[in-house]
């Protein structure tokens, strides 16, 4: 029945083939892929992700994009550098080492910073990168700068980054430790949570 019913309507047949041999999933991919990552992240909605999740998985296909992705990092568009920020995480948390080209460019981004939804997705990919000991403690000295930020997810964050840091270098687990003890009697609810879990699964 399903071989008749194709027959007859073609055109719904998942793999109709369109104009140049493509089928239409195909087609479809073909056109994401040729679209500027950009324009795809575009919108005006802070509260909403938009397209980030698709980009993502555009990147994850093609990783030469992930130049143009990190670039937007940079765009006029606080809406484009917030969600390019969610998608470039999500592609490093996958492919960490497409990082390390960039990391000069992050580390500035690092400390320049000033959006909440940047330093939050930075303070989660910059221990991903392979950091020299100055290097590192740069990071470091601009995720406790984090931890004034106004923002309860920013500070929650740097000191998740705080503690991947000190995952990789003995020398700072003595503080980062102080810092998570510290978190868990006065800090935001998000970081006394996230701080016990710390102490917890890390032992720092």
């Amino acid at each position: 029945m399903e071989l008749f019913i194709d027959f007859l309507f073609p055109e719904h047949h998942p793999l109709t083939r369109l104009e140049g041999g493509l089928t239409a999933a195909a087609s479809s991919t073909l056109n994401m892929s040729r679209l500027k990552i950009a324009a795809m992240l575009k919108g005006s909605d802070r509260r909403s992700i938009g397209r980030s999740d698709e980009v993502a998985r555009l990147v994850l296909k093609e990783p030469r994009r992930f130049r143009e992705l990190i670039q937007c990092l940079w765009d006029e568009n606080l809406v484009v550098r917030m969600r390019a920020a969610d998608a470039s995480e999500k592609v490093s948390a996958k492919k960490p080492r497409l990082l390390d080209r960039h990391k000069a460019e992050l580390l500035g981004l690092l400390t320049e910073a000033e959006q909440i939804e940047l330093r939050w997705h930075l303070a989660a990919m910059i221990p991903r990168l392979h950091l020299t000991a100055p290097e590192r403690e740069h990071a470091v000295a601009a995720l406790h700068r984090y931890l004034n930020d106004r923002s309860s997810i920013v500070k929650t964050c740097a000191l998740q980054g705080l503690a991947d840091l000190a995952g990789d270098d003995a020398s700072l687990r003595s503080s980062v430790k102080q810092l998570l003890e510290e978190a868990v009697q006065s800090g935001t609810p998000a970081m006394r949570a996230r701080a016990r879990n710390l102490l917890k699964k890390h032992a720092v």
